[in-house]
């Protein structure tokens, strides 16, 4: 046995380690070159990525903080906020098509009309008798019981009411990019 485990178990030692928080546990969020940020990384990749000079450390000017992760020769500051310093050519992102897994993921799994999460249909705001379009901007998530009460009508005559306006998803580092700024808001 080892000196400094002499007396433990191996089960005691493991439920010891588990509520140790590890540093390694967080993650960072990385900017772009032209600060606009982009994702959350594993801190494991900050390391890399700092270490190989491909990224630099970013103050903010109200988080100071930083991580430090001790080896036997070397102690690494690893800030919550990193930014690349080199400009790679950016993923080409394509809008998705209309499709139900698309609709049903825009939408979460919820009719738009009265939230059921039961027998959920596509429903087309604007009739395609009438002239509506299968968009991003004209269709949406219904359950059976709302899209048959609507039919083949517009909204204004009946007295359903959408619980979020149909749109086009957002390019993934937008959308990451706006949850960021706006959790940083004061509340």
């Amino acid at each position: 046995m080892k000196p400094a485990t002499m007396g433990i178990s191996d089960s005691k030692q493991a439920d010891l380690r588990s509520k140790i928080p590890s540093v390694l546990n967080n993650s960072v969020v990385v900017f772009s070159t032209n600060y606009l940020p982009m994702a959350r990384i594993n801190i494991r990749r900050a390391i890399s990525l700092l270490l190989s000079g491909r990224a630099e450390p970013l103050d903010l000017q109200d988080t100071k903080l930083v991580w430090v992760l001790h080896s036997p020769s070397v102690a690494v500051e690893v800030p919550h906020h990193i930014r690349l310093k080199t400009t790679t050519a950016e993923r080409l992102w394509k809008l998705p098509s209309v499709s139900r897994r698309e609709l049903l993921r825009r939408d979460g799994h919820r009719c738009q009309y009265c939230g059921s999460a039961k027998q959920l249909t596509i429903d087309h705001v604007i009739p395609r008798s009438k002239g509506g379009t299968h968009t991003w901007d004209n269709v949406t998530i219904a359950c059976e019981t709302c899209n048959h009460k609507k039919g083949d009508k517009y909204l204004n005559e009946t007295s359903m009411v959408l619980r979020s306006k149909p749109k086009a998803p957002m390019h993934p580092t937008v959308a990451f990019a706006e949850q960021f700024w706006q959790s940083r808001e004061p509340n």
